[in-house]
């Protein structure tokens, strides 16, 4: 049988609020989170551009747990509690076993990392924090959602560095398809404001100096963001039978591999994602109406992404509405498309297209409708993501109106 999964809740947090609804808010008026990295432990890098969230929000949970989490744990720890009160969920002893939770991760541990380099290396520790192995493994954030939530279904992590939140998604419209579970947490959590990481990004030469400025021509590159984004999804007959308010179905799931360059992008691995991911929600390129792009605001990673989207939707590229929403929470790596999510699924609630904020020049290149500056009012009952990692992993999800 093959079971629909719907989405029935969503929580989150980044450089742009920390709830869902004040999230979206300024996702929705193209208000950019980027701005100076105010972290003091970062040393040299002091003045780096980033979207850093200013203060964590109130919340209750044990010092038990928090000493065993690395921030990006509890980033997506808070994000799926939001996500499980909007649901409306509970478990009990008879049913936890069928509540099961995937988080996609792109840097982990990097502040347990960090601390444990200086202490051994810079200080006097001759032995590393207790808990510092705990912290930095990969599934240390879908751990911590089974302890602090109680579940004990499916669990498990996963990492494929910029889609790694889209393959999260994927994994668990898995797990309830083939009857494993009928509910998932899944989302995705990065937390890479640490000194080492952001001097390995900045010996790529592909940060901006300034802000993200996705498919404008005056575009410098990327910019780094924190956060964490979850959604609870359950089995269509699950969520009717409890009368959960369902807030969007996904519709589909595409994935496929470059195999092409550690580093640069190509056309094909994107475009064959997108197709698969249309087969697969048996949807027609006319039937999408809104695309949140992976818009990283590079030179090639824009280009060619535009041109994929050409290649997969012919004509109808010039009508649907795009969008990069990395010009306001940046990007978040592992969490990225975990962010990218809620906005495509408040898009479908609110029928409003979220802008790619920062634009100023047209680039040839990019000539596709990519909602410039202010958001634009239209149907959107169809939306898709689209997720294209380092190394040439492609997840594309798309989202159908319930």
């Amino acid at each position: 049988m093959d079971r629909r999964v719907v989405i029935t809740g969503v929580g989150g947090l980044c450089g742009l609020g920390t709830d869902a609804a004040s999230m979206w808010k300024e996702m929705r008026e193209g208000r950019s989170a980027i701005g100076p990295i105010a972290n003091s432990e970062l040393h040299d890098l002091e003045g780096m551009t980033g979207a850093e969230i200013k203060a964590l929000p109130q919340h209750d949970i044990n010092r038990g747990h928090l000493i065993s989490m690395d921030r990006f744990s509890l980033l997506a720890v808070l994000a799926a509690r939001e996500a499980m009160r909007q649901a409306g969920l509970s478990w009990d002893e008879g049913n936890a076993h069928r509540f099961g939770a995937t988080v996609g991760v792109g840097f982990t541990g990097s502040y347990a990392t960090e601390q444990t380099y200086r202490s051994l290396l810079l200080g006097s520790a001759i032995r590393a924090e207790l808990f510092t192995g705990v912290k930095v493994m990969p599934s240390a954030a879908s751990v911590h959602l089974s302890l602090s939530l109680g579940l004990r279904g499916p669990v498990f992590g996963v990492t494929s560095a910029c889609a790694s939140a889209n393959h999260a998604i994927a994994s668990a419209v898995d797990q309830i398809k083939l009857g494993r579970a009928d509910v998932m947490v899944s989302g995705g959590s990065d937390a890479p404001f640490a000194w080492g990481v952001l001097k390995a990004w900045e010996a790529m030469r592909v940060l901006s100096p300034d802000t993200c400025r996705p498919f404008s021509a005056d575009r410098k590159g990327l910019v780094l963001g924190e956060g964490a984004g979850m959604a609870v999804l359950e089995s269509y007959e699950h969520a009717t039978r409890r009368g959960a308010t369902i807030l969007a179905e996904i519709a589909g799931v595409g994935l496929s591999a470059d195999a092409f360059h550690i580093a640069a992008p190509s056309v094909e691995g994107p475009a064959s994602a997108m197709r698969a991911c249309l087969a697969d929600a048996g949807l027609n390129a006319e039937d999408v109406d809104y695309l949140n792009a992976h818009g990283t605001g590079t030179k090639s990673n824009d280009q060619t992404e535009t041109a994929a989207i050409k290649r997969v939707f012919g004509n109808h590229a010039y009508s649907m509405s795009i969008s990069s929403t990395k010009s306001t929470h940046a990007h978040c790596l592992g969490a990225a498309s975990a962010l990218e999510m809620i906005a495509c699924v408040m898009a479908m609630q609110e029928d409003v297209v979220p802008p790619t904020a920062n634009y100023r020049e047209p680039d040839p290149a990019c000539d596709l409708d990519i909602t410039p500056n202010v958001p634009r009012e239209r149907k959107v009952r169809v939306a898709m993501s689209n997720a294209f990692a380092m190394g040439g992993t492609n997840a594309v999800l798309a989202f159908r109106q319930v």
